[in-house]
């Protein structure tokens, strides 16, 4: 726990998984080495002594279900589950309010995360939370391995940015919660319940962003190359502790 404030992953578990093609589960729920994706993502925050409380944003139907791995994982750090809204941003919305109970009146910071973002580290939130203290905000990023080109309508290149200077934004996003919850309420006055991510959002309000480099397997698993991807990583990670290749 910081000075006088209190750390809480907002973890969103919300996706149907159209684009993983399983037969039943939400791909969070997929497993992969004997447990779901959602646990391996959720542990690091678990793990993780600088977190103090966990809230999950979870598609309805699947409520119970994942109350069950609660238990069945000892995820004791999760103190609310939620249903999400419409659309991405509504459900965000959500989790920040419940997380804004679960502060009860301390200050907080908010490490807004992937539940299908499993490849992460425990010093990447200690980082994250670290540089809110610091900068205000703190976008994880990875590094760009590839030229990026910027187009036009017609397929012409407008912009080709500097690749040393770019990066791709990627999860945790972190803010001090009633920063990102001032930005929410703005844009629901607006009207406005489409923004993609938490970032895109505070940078629309003016709000200075820092990125903080993370792991570059920090994958998103949305489709089934990624699930044997991050089955391969894994797979790496367990045979360097037996062989210590």
């Amino acid at each position: 726990m910081g000075m006088n404030n209190i750390n809480i992953g907002v973890i969103f578990a919300g996706g149907v998984g159209s684009r993983m093609h399983s037969k039943e589960k939400p791909k969070q729920f997929l497993e992969i080495c004997n447990k779901p994706i959602i646990v391996h993502t959720i542990e690091h925050f678990q793990l993780n002594e600088m977190i103090d409380a966990i809230v999950v944003v979870c598609v309805a139907e699947w409520i119970e279900y994942f109350n069950e791995l609660v238990y069945k994982y000892r995820l004791d750090k999760v103190k609310k589950v939620v249903h999400g809204g419409e659309t991405g941003q509504l459900s965000i919305y959500n989790g920040l309010v419940v997380a804004k109970e679960v502060a009860v009146g301390q200050d907080a910071i908010v490490l807004i995360h992937d539940g299908v973002r499993p490849l992460i580290t425990s010093k990447l939130l200690t980082e994250n939370i670290s540089d809110v203290i610091k900068y205000g905000t703190s976008i994880t990023s990875g590094i760009v391995k590839e030229t990026i080109v910027e187009i036009y309508d017609s397929g012409d290149v407008k912009l080709v940015p500097d690749r040393a200077l770019s990066r791709v934004a990627k999860a945790p996003q972190c803010f001090w919660l009633n920063d990102i919850l001032s930005a929410h309420n703005k844009a629901l006055d607006n009207n406005k319940t489409d923004f993609i991510d938490s970032c895109s959002m505070m940078q629309a309000y003016g709000y200075k962003l820092h990125m903080t480099d993370g792991p570059y397997e920090n994958i998103k698993i949305t489709t089934p190359d990624d699930f044997y991807t991050m089955r391969a990583i894994l797979q790496a990670k367990e045979d360097t502790q037996i062989y210590g290749i």
